[in-house]
């Protein structure tokens, strides 16, 4: 009985069923609980940039092939693009065959006052400038600021640069190793307070929310979970098969940060974990350093089923009919959107209106119908988002022999 007290999955879950009971029968405890869960988030963003750095500077002076880290890189975008691909059209093809929208009358109640800074920041979206943003201008500020694809960038090259040093680059490799070592012991200790965190975020969105908001909206909720189970145990089971491992060994050694982000609605508390998880199930250090942080803004396969799927759902609300060339211009503007956003607060609204504004067919406005049921739709993408970058990194250290006998501790 101590022994399953004191084991973090039964205290996480423990945790949850608290901040359900507290959210529903005291409302009041919801700036509290929202404190408790941006505090705790707070702890895990502090370690996420050094943590980042450090992995993928040590891998990339490890692997000291600069073509295999240039091979790496490419195969894990090329299977980013081609995995939200199908999660695009899963989603769209779910919507059209379920219709979610078909009867809603609640459209004309949207309220819509909470747009506005959603269309500025649309408006604002272009592909050109993301791309621009990944180079820093000043190294302190991105880390300053967590930016993940700029601290992601200048520690590929200083990577580069740390291993044409050779044998005379040993000692500062040797100091980072240690260095990474201390961020990772702090982040042990960050964790056990994870079930803290996880009952302040589901204490926060029950007591905010309601339960009863999501039922006008029902429909697409029951849509969206579906499918992202769908994804998961169809499409990334299956490419768990064709890869040799079991999707459910993967899903059990990662059952605490599963939990962690169900709490808290969001996989930025457990990117740091999710390395060294993904360390101890058997992939290198090297292509966990470059796939995972690279995942969290390219392979966010579950807030592409959602936008996918917000989309037809909005269409079908306006009972306007798109016709398959339409759906497939959709899917190709979220293709580029989706990336676009990424790392954004509120990024899931911004790309979803930037999206509606660029086909020009749906109103705009149309997202407010959405704002009240979103949180309870984040914590499946989250899951889902973290759950296919894992699979992605071990598929990726598979094609690169970089995958060995998983060291399971759990």
């Amino acid at each position: 009985m101590k022994r399953l007290f004191s084991n973090l999955t039964f205290q996480v879950l423990i945790a949850i069923a608290l901040g359900i009971i507290v959210g529903a029968y005291f409302k009041s405890f919801a700036p509290t609980a929202q404190l408790i869960s941006k505090t705790f988030i707070s702890l895990i963003t502090m370690l996420i940039a050094p943590i980042i750095f450090l992995t993928i500077v040590l891998g990339i002076a490890g692997m000291r092939d600069m073509r295999k880290v240039g091979r790496v890189g490419g195969k894990a975008l090329l299977y980013f693009e081609i995995v939200t691909t199908f999660a695009l059209i899963i989603g769209v093809t779910v919507a059209n065959l379920l219709k979610p929208g078909e009867g809603f009358a609640g459209h004309t109640a949207a309220d819509t006052s909470k747009l506005a800074v959603y269309q500025k920041a649309a408006a604002e979206m272009h592909w050109g400038d993301f791309l621009a943003h990944i180079v820093p201008g000043n190294i302190f500020d991105a880390f300053a600021k967590g930016d993940i694809l700029q601290i992601l960038f200048f520690a590929i090259l200083f990577g580069f640069g740390l291993s044409r040093l050779g044998d005379k680059g040993k000692p500062l490799v040797d100091f980072f190793e240690m260095l990474s070592k201390v961020f990772f012991n702090i982040m042990h200790v960050v964790m056990r307070v994870a079930p803290i965190g996880a009952f302040g975020g589901i204490a926060f969105t029950v007591a905010t929310y309601g339960i009863q908001t999501l039922q006008p909206l029902a429909s697409l909720m029951i849509c969206v979970y579906v499918t992202m189970l769908l994804f998961i145990f169809v499409v990334l089971n299956i490419i768990c098969r064709l890869y040799k491992f079991s999707l459910w060994q993967y899903l059990k050694h990662i059952k605490e940060e599963i939990l962690i982000v169900l709490g808290t609605s969001s996989s930025e508390p457990v990117l740091p974990a999710m390395m060294e998880k993904l360390e101890r199930f058997g992939c290198s250090r090297s292509v966990v350093g470059l796939v995972i942080p690279a995942g969290y803004s390219f392979n966010l396969d579950g807030t592409t089923i959602y936008l996918s799927m917000s989309v037809i759902f909005l269409a079908q609300v306006f009972h306007i009919p798109l016709t398959l060339e339409q759906q497939v211009i959709i899917i190709g503007i979220l293709m580029i959107t989706s990336k676009g956003a990424a790392g954004v607060t509120g990024s899931g609204f911004i790309v979803l209106t930037s999206t509606l504004a660029a086909i020009k067919v749906i109103p705009v406005e149309g997202v407010a119908i959405l704002l009240g049921v979103d949180r309870f739709m984040s914590e499946a993408r989250a899951i889902t988002n973290v759950i296919g970058n894992g699979v992605a990194t071990i598929v990726i250290a598979k094609s690169e022999n970089e995958f060995t006998q998983p060291q399971f501790d759990n």
